[in-house]
């Protein structure tokens, strides 16, 4: 687990130039880089452009490194109903019962 935190910090290091927040286009870079096989659209500029506008909390036209968390929480939480359907299931009946049909 402390390998994938630090890939994790890297990544946005990286991205960011060692600057405090990712520009559109960084943001467009790493989307596309390093998330384009567990994100649906990462090829698509404005798809990432509304992700990364729904992601900028704050409104200041970039993303920061908590906003970047907060994208990583959110896919680590669609890999985890992924991969364990049934406690996702648990949890909402209904969505999974509407996913099902």
């Amino acid at each position: 687990m402390e390998a994938a935190i630090k890939t994790v910090v890297s990544v946005f290091l990286k991205s960011s130039k060692g600057k405090e927040n990712l520009g559109g286009k960084e943001f467009q870079s790493l989307v596309k880089g390093q998330l384009k096989n567990i994100l649906t659209g990462s090829e698509d500029n404005e798809a990432v452009k509304n992700m990364r506008q729904q992601l900028d909390n704050n409104e200041d036209g970039k993303v920061s490194f908590q906003e970047y968390m907060n994208l990583i929480g959110y896919l680590a939480q669609a890999v985890s109903e992924q991969l364990n359907p049934e406690s996702f299931c648990k949890r909402s009946y209904l969505q999974c019962h509407l996913m099902n049909e």
